[in-house]
């Protein structure tokens, strides 16, 4: 077992933290998947707009790997498939059935899937149409279950901002929770990690088999499973690992052990924009207005699929992204005090990076989508150093990406990166720079080479 302390970074001590209760008995009438989340698949349609689906019935499938589906979070009718430009899938909608039909397979007990190979695993986990659980480093893409990984990796330490509560999603999960480690164990040939709270007091995650686990402590980004990663056992050239969340992780589980797909997930609803932050029990592509029901007052608010500094900007009427478990509720505050600049360190209207990174004040801002200023020169004052936790030059780094120089940026350790991981650069740069973007901007440069 590995201790690792992460001292860089920074915690945002944002407003409208949920509360520890989960408010289930949620009524959701639409889901949806969105083929544009999973990176560098071409996804192709075997369902048409009034089509009949089954919970775990195959809604597309990627034009590279045939076999390889993605299964639909409910049963019900295809109500809409709506297409961007040149006809890329942006979303498919399904009405849900008031009775639904769910997918059955064949289920084990925690021995016998600790026993199963590999290729009876696999096989599996195609027929249930949901390879999507699990995601690849580099590129931090839908895995190939042609690969054989070369460890696989999970994080069950929360840090990014307004997260969902670990003990509440654990509670009562244990034996998923080890199915699905025991599912992952029979993969790899190497080992099975995965990073708990350096205090931990959650008792799930005790005494697990078949894995290691790492505690890990420190502040964001100290809970994405890349900077785990880098920390544990670094990504090299050539090497692949498989990662999944901790939620996703009990889905396989439940697969395993009950011969169902069951796409329930909990999500947690928060900002200084939420009227009740709290936890909420639905299911994975949920609509956003049936999750934020009563949540927001008066005002303008922007509403966040993800956390503040990694989700995307949704209205009422769209859904929640496959890999989210946040929805983050913010004030938009469009006003400009005059000579802005000259008040670094105010804290009476935002959330200030002088006051964010250099005093030791511990009670929550009102974070708002100010952005106090807008992107200008690159201002190298070690701001993006100073709270990313990898032994990564990010400076040099984001040059190499710009200037499309592929070996430079392999040699300053492209293929571990990831625009998750980065976030936090973005939230403190001075000059506004989407540092994240540029990652992934690098990323796409180096699978276009492939």
């Amino acid at each position: 077992m590995a201790q690792i302390k992460i001292r860089k970074g920074h915690s945002l001590k944002i407003a409208g933290v949920p509360e520890n209760i989960i408010k289930e008995n949620l009524i959701t009438t639409q889901v949806s998947m969105r083929p544009v989340e999973f990176r560098y698949t071409k996804p192709k349609l075997t369902v048409a707009e009034g089509d009949r689906v089954n919970r775990g019935t195959a809604l597309f499938f990627d034009k590279t790997t045939p076999d390889f589906n993605w299964a639909s979070p409910a049963s019900g009718t295809v109500k809409k498939i709506k297409f961007g430009a040149r006809r890329v899938i942006e979303k498919i909608v399904i009405e849900i059935d008031k009775h639904e039909d769910e997918y059955l397979g064949d289920s084990f007990t925690l021995e016998q899937i600790a026993a199963l190979s590999a290729d009876r695993i696999k096989t599996i986990i195609s027929k249930a149409n949901l390879w999507h659980l699990l995601r690849q480093r580099p590129f931090n893409r839908v895995v190939d279950p042609k690969d054989k990984p070369r460890d696989i990796f999970i994080s069950a330490y929360n840090t990014a901002p307004l997260s969902p509560n670990l003990e509440l999603i654990l509670q009562g999960n244990k034996d998923y929770l080890q199915a699905g480690i025991n599912v992952l164990n029979n993969l790899t040939d190497g080992k099975v990690n995965i990073g708990v709270p350096a205090k931990n007091s959650i008792k799930e995650l005790n005494n697990l088999s078949n894995c290691e686990t790492h505690q890990i402590s420190g502040p964001h980004p100290a809970g994405n499973v890349g900077i785990q990663i880098h920390h544990i056992a670094p990504l090299k050239p050539g090497d692949k690992i498989w990662t999944i969340t901790i939620q996703h992780l009990i889905i396989l589980g439940k697969l395993f052990l009950t011969g169902k797909f069951d796409p329930t997930i909990i999500v947690s609803i928060g900002g200084p924009g939420a009227k009740v932050p709290t936890h909420v029990k639905t299911r994975i592509g949920a609509s956003i207005g049936s999750l934020i029901e009563g949540q927001i007052g008066g005002g303008d608010f922007r509403i966040i699929s993800g956390d503040v500094l990694t989700g995307r900007r949704v209205e009422e009427d769209d859904f929640l992204g496959f890999y989210d478990t946040v929805i983050s509720i913010l004030q938009v505050d469009r006003s400009r005090p005059f000579l802005g600049w000259f008040q670094p360190g105010s804290s009476k209207r935002s959330y200030s990076l002088t006051n964010s990174f250099l005093t030791f004040k511990k009670q929550a801002f009102n974070f708002s989508t100010k952005q106090n200023g807008s992107q200008r020169a690159m201002v190298p004052i070690d701001a993006w150093e100073n709270v990313l936790p990898m032994d990564i030059l990010p400076n040099p780094l984001y040059r190499s990406i710009l200037a499309a120089d592929i070996e430079e940026m392999e040699k300053l350790g492209i293929w571990e990166c990831d625009e998750e991981d980065f976030a936090l650069c973005s939230f403190a740069c001075p000059s506004k720079i989407d540092v994240g973007a540029a990652i992934r901007q690098g990323l796409d440069l180096m699978w276009m080479e492939g």
